[in-house]
């Protein structure tokens, strides 16, 4: 089960982190990862990482401003979002998949298909 919370309202140029938590299996089995849903577009990848969180993967759009990282000991996962901007307002989705290893393919690694589980999602609106 993942829960995600941290969401928030922010004006453009602000920060915000968002946080999921993991309960119902060993966190460091999977990898895992945030996607985002604005409104009416579909559900885009964002960043994934790795079970131990030695390796990640950020979708260009965000590379330089949001950063993935976990907690194994916490079970919970974050996103430090940076420098937020109007077009990163969505509703943000943490997501795991079993298996720690990120997949070699972008394709596969930025795939909703490819996740098993998934959070409820937590609104980021920033405004203008």
């Amino acid at each position: 089960q993942l829960q995600a919370c941290g969401g928030g309202l922010v004006q453009a140029g602000g920060s915000l982190r968002l946080s999921c938590a993991a309960s119902g299996g060993t966190f460091s089995n999977y990898a895992m990862a945030w996607f985002r849903q604005a409104p009416g577009k579909e559900r885009e990848f964002v960043t994934t990482i790795s079970g131990s969180g030695s390796s990640t993967f950020t979708s260009n759009s965000v590379k330089f401003r949001f950063t993935i990282s976990r907690d194994n000991a916490k079970n919970t996962m974050y996103l430090q979002m940076n420098n937020l901007e109007p077009e990163d307002t969505a509703v943000y989705y943490c997501a795991a998949k079993s298996g720690p290893v990120l997949s070699a393919s972008k394709r596969n690694r930025e795939s909703r298909d490819k996740y098993d589980y998934w959070g409820q999602g937590t609104q980021v609106t920033v405004s203008s």
